[in-house]
C-alpha cells in the first residue's frame, strides 16, 4: 500500500512533465497518422509469402499471365460501327504504353486464324471493309471468343486490360487505378469498369472512409454515454483523454513502422476506444464510491484506494482480452496476425495510460462527492431497485435459471457444427458504383474474372492428335456448366479452322505447321490468352468466372476435377490457377484460425481465471457462463445463416476475452467476500450492488461501440459488429443471471 501510494505521489509530483510528454507523443503520432496513414488490401496481407498457395499463384502469373485484369463494358449504338472500334484502338495504344500493363484486348485488337498458301496466318477479327452480315457470320464461328468481345445484341463492347503480375503492382494500386480511369475517360464518356484491380481499389477506399466515420461516431457516442455513466461532469475530460491518448499513440506507432489499415485492422480504433472508456468508468466509479464511503481520507489516500481496488480486476480483464486478441496471432493469415499484435499493443497502452491520466485528473479535481451528479440521468430508472430485483430473482429461481441456461448451452454447442464457413466476395464490398458496375458487367458478360486450367502431358507434348482430342472432349464438357462461361483454348482455333478450311484436316496435320502456328501465338508477349507453355507440354483453358462464394468456388473446382478425371488418364495432370483458387482456400484458413485461436484463448483464459480465483471448482463455475454467450452466438449464426467469413472468423477468441471482463469484476468483489462472514448468496448480492453500475456502464459502452461497427456499409463488417454487440449483451445477461445462480447453488 505504501509503495503504491509513493508511486501515485510521484506521478502527481511530475504531472506537468508527464502531460508535456503525452502532448508531444500525441502530437507526433497525430502528425504521422495524418501524413502516412494508408490502406493495404493487397493479396499479401491474406497469405504469407512462403505459403504454397500464394507462391503457386504468383508463379502461375509469371508463367501464364496475370489475372490482375480490368474488365470494361462500353454501351454503344452499334458495336460494329467503325468509329467505336477506332476509339478503342486509340485507347489501347495509350493503355499499352503504361509500364504496368502487360496487354490489352478487345474487338479492336482481336485476331482470328486463316489458312492460306499452306500457312496459318492471323488477321484482324474486325475489318470495316467486311459487311456487317459477314462480320456476324464470322463471329458465329468463334462463339466463345466473340461472346467475350460483344454482347449478342451488339449494344455493348467489352475490353480487358491485363496488368503485370501482382507483386510488381501492389504498392502502386491507387495510382494505377486512377491512371487507367483517366485514359479511358479520354476516349469514352460512358463505360462500366470492374475486375480485380477495380474491386481492390473500391475495398481500400471503403475501408479508409469507414475507419474515419467509425472513429468520429465512436467519439460522439462515447461522449454522450459518459454524460450518463460518470458520477460527475468533472470526470468527463479525463475520461475522454484516457480514450484518445492510447489510440493516437498506437496509430503513430503503426504508421511510423510503415503498416497500413486493412478490412480487419480498421476496427482497432473503435474497439480500443470502447475498452479504454470501460476501464476509465470502472476506476472513476470506484473512486467516487470510496469518496462517498470514506470521507476522512486525503485525496492521495483516496486515489490509492481507488487504484488498489480497481487494479486487480482491470488487470485481469485486460489480460483475458489481450489473450483473445493475441490468439489471432496463431492465424495463418497476416491480416489477422497484424490485427492481434496491434490490438495487444493498444490494450497495453490503454491499460497503462488510463491509470496515469486518471490519477493526474483526480489530482486536479476537488469534488464534493455527496452533491455530485451525472450531467444526464434517466429519472424513472432506479439502479438500486433493479439490482435488488436481480438478486432476489437469482436467489429464488437459481435452479430454473441453471436448467434453462444449461439446455441453451447444450443446444448452442450443437449449433456450432451447423454454422457455415463461407466468404462471399460481394459481402466484402459496400454498395456503390463498383458493385453496381460489377453486377451489370456480370449480367452481360456472365463473368468478371477468370480461371486458368493447365493440363500437362507427362509423356510428351499436348500437340499430338490424341491429346488434342482429349482436350476437345474435356472442353465440350466444360461448356455445359452454369458455374463458369466461355472456355477458350487451342480447341477453339482448331474447331474454327475445321469449319473454315476443312482441306487442312483431310490429311494429317504436319507437326511443323502446328509448331509454327503455336510458337507464334505463345512467343507473342502481348497475347491475352496463353494456350500453351513454352515446351508445349502444357495446354491452357481459360474460363470466365463470376464473383462467387468460397463454397461455390470449391464446388466449381471439384466439378472441374471430376470431369478431368473422367476424360484424361494418369498420364495427364490438371492444375487450376488464378486468384479464385487462392480465394477459395480461405475457408480452410478460417477454420484453422477458429480452432487454433479459440482453444489457445480458452486455455490461457482458464489459467488466468484459476490464478485469479485460486479455486478450481469456482473457476469452472465461473467459466461456464462465459461459454454460454458463444453458444448463443452459434445459435444466432446458424438460424440466421450468417457464415464464418474473413471478418467474423476472429469473433470467438475476441468474444471469449470480452465476455470474461464483467465476470472478473463481479467475481473479484465476490471473492473478496471470503474474508467476511456471509453465505455465497450474501456475498454475490453485495458484489452485484458494488459492481452493478460498472457492469451496466461498460456493457452499454461495448454494445454501442460494436453497433457503430454494425452500421458499416460492408455486409461482412456489419455482421461482425452486430454479432459482437449481441454477444456482449448476452454476456451481461449471463453474468447477472446464470453466474449468480451457479455460485449461489454450487459454490459452498
Amino acid at each position: 500500500m505504501r509503495n503504491l501510494e509513493r508511486l501515485i505521489s510521484g506521478i502527481i509530483k511530475f504531472r506537468i512533465a508527464i502531460i508535456a510528454i503525452l502532448v508531444l507523443a500525441m502530437g507526433f503520432s497525430g502528425y504521422q497518422t495524418l501524413n502516412k496513414l494508408s490502406v493495404d488490401n493487397s493479396l499479401g496481407i491474406w497469405f504469407l509469402e512462403d505459403d504454397p498457395s500464394y507462391r503457386a499463384y504468383i508463379d502461375y502469373q509469371e508463367k501464364f499471365g496475370s489475372d490482375e485484369i480490368f474488365v470494361g463494358m462500353i454501351p454503344v449504338e452499334n458495336a460494329l460501327d467503325a468509329s467505336s472500334i477506332s476509339r478503342l484502338k486509340g485507347m489501347h495504344k495509350e493503355i499499352d504504353s503504361l509500364w504496368y500493363v502487360k496487354t490489352s484486348f478487345s474487338l479492336a485488337t482481336a485476331e482470328y486464324p486463316l489458312y492460306a498458301n499452306k500457312k496459318i496466318l492471323f488477321q484482324d477479327l474486325y475489318n470495316q471493309k467486311r459487311s456487317k452480315k459477314g462480320l456476324k457470320n464470322l463471329f458465329e464461328k468463334l462463339p466463345s471468343i466473340t461472346s467475350q468481345l460483344v454482347t449478342e445484341d451488339f449494344k455493348n463492347l467489352f475490353f480487358y486490360i491485363q496488368l503485370n503480375p501482382t507483386p510488381t503492382i501492389e504498392e502502386r494500386r491507387d495510382i494505377i487505378a486512377g491512371e487507367i480511369t483517366s485514359v479511358i475517360d479520354k476516349h469514352f464518356d460512358k463505360y462500366y469498369l470492374t475486375g480485380a484491380p477495380v474491386l481492390n481499389e473500391a475495398y481500400s477506399k471503403g475501408i479508409y472512409k469507414e475507419s474515419l466515420i467509425f472513429g468520429i461516431l465512436t467519439v460522439l457516442v462515447i461522449t454522450i454515454m459518459l454524460l450518463f455513466l460518470l458520477p460527475s461532469k468533472r470526470y468527463l475530460i479525463m475520461a475522454l483523454l484516457s480514450v484518445a491518448a492510447p489510440i493516437t499513440i498506437l496509430f503513430g506507432i503503426i504508421t511510423s513502422f510503415g503498416y497500413a489499415l486493412n478490412m480487419i485492422s480498421m476496427l482497432i480504433p473503435t474497439i480500443l476506444m470502447v475498452y479504454s472508456v470501460s476501464d476509465a468508468v470502472h476506476i472513476i466509479n470506484i473512486y467516487h464510491k470510496e469518496g462517498l464511503k470514506q470521507e476522512q481520507l486525503t485525496k492521495l489516500q483516496l486515489i490509492t484506494v481507488a487504484v488498489r481496488k480497481s487494479f486487480t480486476p482491470c488487470f485481469y480483464t485486460t489480460l483475458t482480452t489481450f489473450v483473445g486478441y493475441f490468439a489471432l496471432y496463431l492465424s495463418p493469415l497476416p491480416a489477422f496476425k497484424n490485427m492481434g499484435i496491434f490490438t495487444c499493443i493498444g490494450l497495453l497502452l490503454a491499460f497503462s495510460l488510463v491509470y496515469v491520466i486518471i490519477i493526474i485528473g483526480f489530482s486536479f479535481i476537488n469534488l464534493e462527492f455527496d452533491i455530485a451528479k451525472p450531467i444526464l440521468t434517466l429519472k424513472r430508472y432506479s439502479q438500486t431497485k433493479t439490482i435488488n430485483w436481480l438478486n432476489a430473482f437469482t436467489t429464488q429461481n437459481k435452479n430454473r435459471i441453471i436448467w434453462v441456461s444449461t439446455l441453451i448451452l447444450i443446444f448452442g454447442l450443437y449449433s456450432i457444427f451447423k454454422v457455415q464457413i463461407d466468404t462471399n466476395s460481394l459481402d466484402l464490398l459496400a454498395e456503390g458504383k463498383a458493385k453496381d458496375d460489377l453486377r451489370l458487367v456480370e449480367t452481360k458478360l456472365k463473368s468478371s474474372s477468370r480461371l486458368q486450367l493447365n493440363i500437362t502431358f507427362n509423356e510428351g507434348k499436348m500437340l499430338d492428335k490424341a491429346s488434342l482430342k482429349l482436350l476437345e472432349d474435356f472442353q465440350s464438357q466444360l461448356e455445359n456448366s452454369e458455374l463458369y462461361s466461355a472456355p477458350i483454348s487451342i480447341v477453339n482455333i482448331k474447331q474454327f479452322l475445321e469449319k473454315r478450311s476443312p482441306v487442312l484436316f483431310q490429311s494429317n496435320l504436319s507437326s511443323k505447321t502446328i509448331d509454327e502456328t503455336l510458337t507464334r501465338i505463345n512467343t507473342d508477349n502481348s497475347s491475352f490468352y496463353t494456350l500453351f507453355s513454352e515446351d508445349f507440354k502444357t495446354a491452357g483453358i481459360t474460363l470466365g468466372v463470376k464473383e462467387l462464394k468460397t463454397s461455390e468456388l470449391e464446388a466449381l473446382m471439384e466439378e472441374i476435377e471430376v470431369r478431368f478425371n473422367e476424360t484424361f488418364n494418369d498420364d495427364y495432370k490438371l492444375k487450376i490457377n488464378g486468384f479464385s483458387v487462392v480465394f477459395s482456400q480461405l475457408n480452410n484458413f478460417i477454420l484453422e484460425t477458429q480452432f487454433k485461436s479459440f482453444f489457445a484463448a480458452f486455455f490461457v483464459a482458464f489459467l488466468c481465471l484459476l490464478v485469479f480465483i485460486k479455486n478450481i471448482k469456482t473457476t469452472i463455475l465461473v467459466l461456464i457462463p462465459n461459454i454460454l454467450p458463444l453458444a448463443i452466438l452459434a445459435i444466432f449464426m446458424s438460424l440466421l445463416d450468417i457464415p464464418l467469413d474473413v471478418s467474423t472468423a476472429m469473433i470467438t477468441p475476441i468474444m471469449l476475452g470480452i465476455a470474461m471482463d464483467d465476470t472478473i469484476h463481479l467475481v473479484y468483489k465476490y471473492r473478496r467476500g471470503d474474508t467476511i462472514q456471509g453465505t455465497p448468496t450474501e456475498r454475490m448480492d453485495s458484489a452485484m450492488h458494488y459492481t452493478g453500475s460498472a457492469l451496466f456502464s461498460t456493457t452499454t459502452a461495448l454494445v454501442a461501440g460494436f453497433l457503430i461497427i454494425a452500421s458499416s456499409a460492408v455486409p461482412s463488417v456489419r455482421d461482425f459488429g452486430l454479432l459482437c454487440a449481441v454477444t456482449v449483451a448476452i454476456a451481461l445477461i449471463t453474468d447477472i443471471f446464470y453466474l449468480p445462480a451457479l455460485l449461489k447453488r454450487f459454490d459452498k
